[in-house]
């Protein structure tokens, strides 16, 4: 019997590889997107493009403005996005983004009686952040199973994180073995109105040095030639 699923998706490359595979694992996807008051609303469009092509039930954008407390150069445009890699937790860290909207993945699992949640954290060619830690992964879901009717009422639920321990070349390896089109997907933190990504920022130079370990075709549409250091 299929199961529900929420899938969180930015329309980045790492989201877009965890909905195939939650797919591909035969669950029935639901994809939710947290417009948070990001820099740019390319990877929203991005993500729809995603959860269309990949086929899931539903995709809904669930609207929560950080800008009002700022403290991350994505959601405040007096603090400059990096274009060289620093030293220690970037400034591109939202402040607790990822609970934020595991707690929305969580409220609308618990309305679709979905035991699943997958989200794309990675641990391995990350920029850092606190929030995609193994650790803090097991702790929400320790903290969802404490806190949810269902949870209680003998239906524990499980958070996904298949690429938390994966390369970014395993996971567009991954990707393109289940036909993921990353020409559709945006991880750049400043990309423009047209999707184009930056090529200077972190997020940029990870994305291109992954396509090139794992010896595939970028097709990503770059401004500036990414400088993989």
């Amino acid at each position: 019997m299929m199961k529900n699923a929420v899938v969180l998706l930015s329309g980045g490359l790492d989201s877009a590889t965890v909905l195939a595979m939650a797919r591909a694992q035969g669950f029935i996807c639901y994809a939710l997107s947290v417009d948070y008051g990001q820099r740019h609303h390319a990877e929203l469009a991005a993500a729809q493009r995603v959860a269309q092509v990949l086929e899931a039930r539903e995709h809904r954008v669930v609207k929560i403005d950080l800008t009002g407390f700022g403290g991350s150069a994505l959601t405040d445009n007096n603090i400059a996005v990096p274009q060289q890699p620093s030293e220690g937790i970037p400034v591109t860290y939202v402040p607790a983004r990822n609970t934020i909207m595991l707690s929305l993945a969580l409220a609308w699992a618990e309305v679709l009686q979905a035991r699943d949640i997958f989200i794309g954290v990675n641990a391995v060619d990350y920029s850092g952040y606190p929030d995609c830690r193994p650790e803090y992964i097991g702790a929400f879901e320790r903290m969802a199973n404490l806190a949810t009717r269902d949870a209680v009422e003998g239906h524990p639920l499980a958070i996904h994180a298949p690429l938390l321990h994966l390369s970014k070349a395993e996971i567009i390896r991954h990707g393109n073995a289940l036909g993921v089109d990353y020409a559709q997907t945006v991880s750049c933190y400043q990309a423009d109105d047209q999707g184009r990504a930056c090529g200077l920022c972190d997020s940029c130079r990870l994305r291109s040095a992954g396509f090139a370990s794992a010896g595939a075709d970028d097709p990503t549409r770059y401004r500036a030639k990414p400088d993989s250091r």
